[in-house]
């Protein structure tokens, strides 16, 4: 098997348009998602021990978990729909029943912390399972993949079928037994190739999702049907479709970013993109052109200043360091997530007042007034306001040239 294995994996490397290549390497936003996943289920575990989650899904700090996991690209597609609560069937059971609520937020909080190792999460796994909670399985897995990328793959349908075609199993979806078999055979296979993959579990399962969409074939094309060959084609169609939409947006996100540096510039302010973009340019403009080379020394943990060297553009005072405004840029991802990276800056500098935005295209702005009227949004001392796409665009040059400082951005944006 190892010469058609690793075939098999340089075609998946090669193809431009494969996940590997279109989530799990050249995604800024994957990256970020690790950072508001883990907040998000420290949320959860808060909720649930001061018996403040609720008994339904909607609204819930795990739907907002789910729906940052679910943006991860089509690995994720329908990763939340295990855990909305079926009234009727009583599952999954940890909505209505306190005692499985609880073994839910200690199972969380048990495998959450970095360092914990491999068998003690297993165990941890074993233990839920040995709790029989009703319609509470290996979908699981999605969320741990976050807190421990190199010890637990994903799981899902296409994951799961992908697996059964390549190694010619039988494998059941649904069963935590039958997932950490999988698991095995994973972690086996992956040490084994990791040199052509990566240590992160999700190349390996990237290339098993390809493989159980039909968007890759693990045989020889001899051995498939013309069927199958239409369906792949049909796969591969629209599968450049979405990259090309991505490609749209990820263009829209560059515009907006260099946008706002360009005003903080005309505004006489330092300015800076995030750690990861500064190799960006627009319109032939390179972003390192406008920005300071680095992210000033803060005061603050190594994990929060990590975080906010990921806030997509700041301003600070001239020569100072002191941020004034700070902009998160919400294409498609999660605007929770970008809340969350603009409080971690608010409450770093306490003394300075902050100016936060959320910028966002016109159709979202439905979702970001319901993100900020969240009542843990609203009561907290942390005031964002938002700015549209098109008043970014429509009048950048009016605020380069009439601005005296960032009272101006008063003239766009808006405040729930």
């Amino acid at each position: 098997m190892t010469e058609q294995f690793e075939q098999l994996i340089t075609n998946y490397k090669a193809d431009y348009e494969s996940v590997y290549n279109t989530w799990f390497i050249n995604n800024d936003d994957r990256l970020k998602a690790f950072r508001s996943i883990r907040r998000g289920v420290q949320q959860v575990i808060g909720d649930i021990k001061e018996n403040k989650f609720p008994n339904d899904f909607k609204g819930s700090s795990l739907e907002i978990v789910l729906s940052c996991v679910a943006e991860q690209k089509q690995v994720f597609v329908g990763v939340a729909h295990p855990f909305y609560w079926k009234p009727k069937l009583r599952i999954p059971d940890i909505y209505e029943n306190e005692k499985n609520k609880k073994a839910f937020g200690q199972f969380l909080e048990n495998c959450f912390d970095y360092n914990t190792k491999g068998d003690v999460i297993l165990k941890e796994i074993i233990k839920l399972d040995n709790l029989k909670i009703k319609g509470l399985g290996p979908a699981v897995a999605s969320i741990l993949y976050f807190l421990h990328p190199t010890i637990l793959p994903p799981c899902n349908t296409a994951i799961m079928k992908g697996y059964n075609l390549l190694f010619n199993d039988k494998k059941k979806l649904g069963s935590w037994s039958e997932y950490l078999k999988m698991r095995e055979v994973l972690i086996e296979t992956n040490e084994k190739y990791k040199h052509l993959l990566s240590n992160d579990l999700g190349a390996f399962t990237g290339l098993l999702f390809e493989i159980g969409a039909g968007k890759m074939i693990a045989c020889d094309r001899n051995f498939i049907t013309e069927e199958d060959v239409a369906n792949y084609e049909k796969q591969a169609a629209k599968r450049r479709k979405e990259v090309e939409s991505e490609q749209l947006e990820e263009n829209l996100h560059t515009e907006m970013q260099f946008r706002l540096l360009k005003i903080g510039n005309a505004l006489g302010y330092d300015v800076i993109s995030a750690s990861n973009d500064r190799s960006k340019s627009y319109q032939g403009k390179n972003f390192s052109s406008l920005s300071l080379t680095a992210f000033p020394k803060m005061d603050m943990s190594k994990d929060t200043y990590s975080t906010v060297g990921l806030i997509d553009i700041v301003w600070f005072e001239k020569g100072t360091g002191k941020p004034i405004c700070a902009f998160e840029v919400e294409k498609s991802t999660s605007i929770y997530s970008g809340i969350l990276r603009l409080t971690d800056l608010d409450y770093s500098f306490t003394e300075t007042e902050q100016h936060l935005y959320i910028v966002l295209p016109d159709i979202r702005e439905r979702e970001v007034v319901m993100q900020l009227s969240r009542p843990s949004i609203k009561s907290s001392r942390t005031k964002i306001q938002y700015i549209l796409f098109s008043d970014l665009r429509n009048h950048c040059e009016a605020l380069c040239k009439f601005g005296d400082s960032h009272d101006i951005l008063k003239k766009i944006a808006r405040t729930v």
